[in-house]
């Protein structure tokens, strides 16, 4: 099949916090994650995942505070990573292959540095060697949560941060109507809790420690993942290579969607 189910799943671990999960593709296929960034949800991958599964079972998940996973009160630095390894519980395997944007990212690369089995993982421009401030206005700017009268007044105020200047606006329309929720006063915004970005970063991984084969892709126009940046990332990573996509920022699977599928689907017949 290449409709998503969705459908949402709590284990032991998660202390009663429901995540919301869709899925793609044949359940006996190999296991694609796909991981969305800050602020963002599992709609932003509709447009990828129909082609990842033709030969994959494709996974995304809405991480806690995010799209239509549960928003609890009680936030925690490292929840992310424990929204993914229980996810993975629910899976019944560890072997699965990790892609991850921005935020996404970093969850995948400390998840691989501790847990071997991983197959496979993708970086799409993850923070690293960010010009001075882009990471802290990125935060400061999602930390701003408004609110409109309308739904289809949020839908057409929903914008990208940072901006994907090359995304189309059919794109931006499509993830902008699953990205909006009505709010308790009546208002509507958008679906992810602003006060999770004040939360500190976890101590970066040991990246000897992340052994399977890993692809980090970078906008060229990224302000967030600096050339710098991902060289040194991809030297310090045992087993890693990296893909510059021309003509894109740090929403490269906005940016060029085609160029990023061509690079994954590579990338995932060479795993095969």
């Amino acid at each position: 099949m290449n409709d998503s189910s969705t459908n949402s799943f709590t284990v032991p671990r998660l202390a009663g916090v429901n995540l919301s999960l869709r899925e793609w593709g044949d359940r006996d296929d190999p296991i694609v994650v796909l991981l969305h960034g800050g602020g963002a949800n599992s709609h932003w991958w509709d447009h990828l995942a129909p082609t990842l599964a033709k030969s994959h079972r494709v996974v995304a998940m809405d991480f806690r505070g995010h799209g239509d996973s549960d928003h609890p009160e009680d936030r925690q630095v490292g929840a992310f990573n424990e929204d993914l390894e229980a996810l993975i519980e629910y899976l019944g395997t560890g072997s699965v292959i990790l892609i991850g944007h921005s935020m996404g990212a970093h969850v995948a690369l400390d998840h691989a540095s501790r847990f071997p089995e991983t197959r496979g993982v993708v970086l799409i421009d993850l923070s690293r060697g960010a010009q001075k401030g882009s990471r802290r206005r990125a935060r400061l700017a999602l930390a701003f949560r408004r609110t409109y009268a309308s739904r289809e007044d949020a839908i057409a105020r929903y914008r990208f941060l940072p901006d994907a200047e090359h995304a189309t606006e059919a794109l931006r329309e499509s993830i902008a109507t699953h990205s909006v929720r009505e709010e308790p006063d009546g208002r509507f915004g958008f679906k992810f809790d602003p006060q999770w970005f004040s939360l500190p970063s976890r101590p970066r991984p040991d990246l000897s420690h992340v052994l399977c084969p890993t692809l980090v892709v970078r906008g060229a126009e990224s302000r967030l993942l600096s050339a710098d940046g991902a060289r040194e990332l991809v030297a310090e990573l045992p087993n890693a290579n990296l893909r510059v996509i021309e003509n894109a920022g740090h929403h490269v699977l906005l940016d060029r969607p085609g160029e990023l599928l061509a690079a994954l689907r590579t990338f995932l017949r060479e795993l095969d």
